[in-house]
């Protein structure tokens, strides 16, 4: 089973859940996702950074990563994110071309 995390904006978070669901559903994919939503803009630094270490945590664990870019939409973290993948050789699928 191949592990896959998703990297996207928050913004597409409900979008992202129902990425993953059909990811697992359709595809048999074990899908980890980034935590956050519209209360990450209520959190510190502090935890804001712990929750972006985990994440990346999250990709050096998958074998893949799902880059949610919809409407092309790619911001900074996920380009960080991505740029990551790439240094640890995970494949990489974008949602849209």
């Amino acid at each position: 089973m191949k592990v896959v995390t998703l990297c996207g904006s928050m913004k597409f978070a409900k979008q992202m859940q129902e990425i993953a669901r059909e990811l697992e559903v359709k595809h048999g994919y074990c899908v980890l996702t980034p935590v956050g939503g519209e209360k990450l803009s209520q959190l510190g630094k502090i935890e804001i950074e712990k929750l972006a270490q985990a994440h990346f945590k999250k990709i050096k664990m998958s074998d893949a990563v799902y880059i949610v870019n919809i409407g092309g939409y790619i911001g900074e973290s996920v380009l960080r994110e991505l740029h990551y993948a790439k240094e640890h050789n995970k494949e990489i699928f974008y949602h849209e071309n």
